[in-house]
């Protein structure tokens, strides 16, 4: 059975809505992914850090009551796990005030078992943070060379956009790296001061990556590879939160190529419409479904129907 193996960064998100907390749950970007997936029964690994307090407890009992692997957690004794504030607008879009609380950043972990087409979900600032980066790099060449698919979610926030010089060597090697980049317009407009799909493809992606995806809020979604040009509508839905919208767009799109047996020979080689149309599809049926709560993640009702659904075609297909 394939497995994803998301490696970010964890904070317990607490939420407000007209100045007042509504509610805190677990979180992190890739986290919010790995949760959903969980639920919707792939085989899923989160490696990461906590504080040695109440909060990482939780985060890490979190995990494992979504069906996640916890054991490449590690714990610092001597810090708290970082705390994330996020004020809801009028719109339900959120904006953030991180609080972090780690004296001396490390990551050290063993390298969890990777075989060839398990996926590997990474990105945001932590994927390019200095103090940590060559453990990253490390594991994200260990996965490579052990046949995994690499999905980078660039996830660049407007917070960090005077460090972009600095991380840029970075950014390239994972842009390299990865097999699928999906980022958001605004993460390029931090970056390169560019939001149309085909020059943030042609001019800064292209040359690297030959797989990439990028999110417009309510715009349609843009896909653009070496051989396929294509916008996805959005469709209507009822939003009590956009946090984690991004984050489970990529679980979603993780699913759909595990649902559909999509291998990473078969994205070097080019994936047909009908397989982008079909993931692209569940992505935005796990964004979809997130935003409808104030969880970071989609619900336990839509993973457990996610789940039957894949068991069920797997059945089919074993039939045939």
């Amino acid at each position: 059975m394939r497995k994803v193996i998301g490696i970010g960064e964890t904070v317990l998100d607490i939420i407000f809505k007209h100045g007042q907390p509504i509610g805190a749950v677990p979180g992190g970007s890739v986290f919010n992914g790995i949760i959903s997936l969980g639920r919707s029964g792939v085989e899923a690994a989160f490696i990461s850090e906590t504080g040695n307090d109440r909060v990482g407890r939780e985060t890490i009992r979190f995990l494992k009551e979504n069906g996640v692997n916890a054991d490449n957690i590690n714990v610092f004794p001597d810090s708290k796990s970082p705390i994330s504030l996020a004020f809801l607008d009028d719109n339900n879009d959120a904006e953030y005030l991180f609080y972090k609380d780690h004296p001396h950043d490390q990551l050290d972990f063993v390298y969890p078992d990777i075989r060839p087409d398990d996926i590997v979900m990474f990105g945001s600032f932590y994927a390019v943070n200095p103090v940590i980066r060559p453990q990253v790099k490390g594991f994200l060449d260990y996965a490579q060379s052990h046949g995994a698919i690499l999905y980078y979610d660039v996830n660049y926030r407007s917070s960090h956009r005077s460090e972009v010089m600095k991380i840029t060597p970075s950014l390239l090697e994972n842009l390299e790296m990865a097999d699928i980049v999906r980022g958001s317009s605004e993460d390029f407009e931090v970056i390169y001061g560019k939001s149309d799909p085909d020059v943030i493809f042609n001019a800064e992606i292209s040359f690297y990556c030959k797989q990439f995806i990028l999110t417009r809020g309510q715009q349609p979604v843009a896909l653009r590879t070496r051989s396929l040009k294509k916008d996805y509508a959005i469709g209507a839905t009822s939003t009590v939160s956009t946090i984690g919208a991004g984050d489970n767009f990529n679980a979603g799109l993780v699913y759909g190529l595990l649902r559909y047996g999509i291998t990473r020979q078969e994205l070097e080689l080019g994936m047909t419409e009908e397989q982008w149309d079909n993931v692209i599809h569940c992505a935005q049926l796990f964004s979809a479904n997130c935003c409808q709560s104030i969880s970071n993640s989609v619900s336990p009702e839509f993973g457990n129907e996610m789940k039957r659904q894949m068991e069920r075609e797997a059945a089919e297909r074993a039939e045939e």
